[in-house]
Formats: C-alpha cells, structure tokens, sequence
C-alpha cells in the first residue's frame, strides 16, 4: 500500500489513477476497507485523501459508517481536488442504491448546513437528466437544484447554474419556468440566474 500511496503523491491532475488504485484495493480482501480509508483521511496529500474519500463512496452502501466519515470529516475537506471525488462518491451511493431509492439521503445532504456536501449532491448527479429516475421526472431534479438558486456559497451557485443549464438543452420550457419565477433583484440570485443562461437560453 505503501508503494501506491508514494505514486499517488506524484500524480496531480485526473482522477483515474485514484479509482484504479481505489479498486485495487477493494479487490483485497485481506485489509478491512474502512479502517485503511479512515487512516489514509489523516493524510497530508491531497491525493491520498481523494483515495479515502473513493473509497469511502464505494463502501457508503452498505456501512454506515462510511457514509458518515463522508458527510463529516470529507464535508469539511478545503481540497478541490478531495470535493470533486466527493461529488463523484455520492453519485456511486446513489447509483448503487438506485437514484429514487436514494431521495431521502440526496434530500438530507442538500439541506445540510455544509457547503461542501450540497455542491457534492448537485454536481455529483450532473447531468441530472441523464441519471435513471430522474431522466423521466425531470420537474423533480430542476425543483431539487433550483433551490440552492440564493446559496450563500457561490461553489454552490456555480454548480447550480451549470446544473440548470445542462438540463435546459433537453427541458428547456421547463427550465424556463423555473427561473421566470427567480428574483432578480437578488444579487446570488442573479449570479446563477446569468450563469443558466449563459450559453442563449431564450426565454
């Protein structure tokens, strides 16, 4: 292990060589899987805890307390780099439960009071419509990012921006709606409200 953490150090750009690592891993046995990720969360490089942090997703399905490192100790995380694999382990939880049976727990992070574990939901599930359950209830996925619209973090409202704007190339009107309804004068508001319609949403 100690021999991948070292290769892991070198690499700083992608997230392929973290999950062929994290698979490696999980393909052994031998080690308990949670005590290993809880350890390698203590680490100094980024790399290792992004390792950790896929981990953690991977096993968050069926252990308890996987899912709860990831919605503490990674949710509190300063490393881009560990929060984008953070998005990406919620979407695995998610796919692996299935995406409606995961309403509860997507509902509970995006009302969570940490930043970090609302952006993971919302960019994590990008593209939205292109997920099983929420490709035929697309109201449901615009009404879930939508209200994060006036976030106090602006990583929150860039990535339900980009969000919404995905969606509107396949739902426009829907989308349209939507923002009809937004407060302009809102200055967060206003911010993701520009970056929707970025690319010549007309509305």
């Amino acid at each position: 292990m100690q021999k991948v953490i070292a290769e892991l150090k070198t690499i700083t750009h992608g997230f392929k060589h973290v999950i062929e690592a994290g698979n490696d891993c999980l393909a052994d046995h031998q080690p308990d899987h949670l005590k290993l990720a809880t350890e390698l969360l203590a680490d100094d490089s980024y790399q290792v805890r992004m390792l950790a942090t896929y981990l953690l997703g991977q096993l968050s399905v069926h252990t308890p307390k996987a899912m709860t490192l990831l919605e503490t100790r990674v949710a509190k995380d300063e490393s881009w780099q560990v929060q984008e694999m953070l998005a990406k382990a919620f979407d695995e939880y998610c796919r692996q439960t299935g995406y409606e049976k995961a309403l509860p727990k997507i509902k509970y992070w995006l009302d969570s009071k940490h930043a970090f574990l609302v952006r993971a939901v919302i960019e994590g599930l990008r593209i939205w419509t292109g997920r099983p359950y929420f490709k035929d209830h697309p109201a449901i996925a615009i009404g879930l990012i939508a209200v994060h619209r006036a976030d106090d973090s602006e990583y929150v409202r860039k990535s339900v921006g980009n969000a919404l704007r995905d969606i509107s190339k396949k739902y426009p009107d829907l989308v349209k709606k939507e923002i009809k309804g937004w407060n302009g004068e809102d200055p967060k508001t206003a911010f993701t409200y520009k970056l929707v319609v970025k690319n010549g949403l007309v509305l």
